[in-house]
């Protein structure tokens, strides 16, 4: 359980990440309420899944999915400029986040 609560704390921040860009400095106020919410429930779910997770690996987890998730956004849907390059470095980032779960054999 810990690590799909991991999982989805890395989702969502990619949401704050993402919201955080689109609050133009907390002036909006839509992408400032999900930067928020979502930063709450992030950190949340983080804290939850090191209960269980040793501390190293559930934080690179965690900013793994995070990061990859905001990069792909960007390049997606935000005018971040797409690369082959770019692409094989967030599934380089992906491999690693896989590899950690699967390492850890104690859990």
């Amino acid at each position: 359980m810990a690590w799909i609560i991991l999982i989805a704390s890395g989702v969502l921040e990619a949401v704050w990440a993402t919201a955080l860009g689109k609050s133009e400095g907390f002036t909006k106020l839509w992408p400032t309420v999900t930067f928020g919410v979502a930063l709450v429930i992030s950190m949340g779910g983080l804290a939850y899944a090191m209960r269980d997770i040793p501390v190293g690996t559930a934080y690179a987890v965690w900013v793994g999915i995070g990061a990859s998730l905001t990069v792909l956004y960007a390049m997606l849907f935000g005018g971040e400029p797409a690369s082959v390059i770019k692409i094989l470095l967030i599934l380089g980032l992906i491999g690693c986040v896989i590899g950690l779960k699967l390492v850890d054999g104690s859990h």
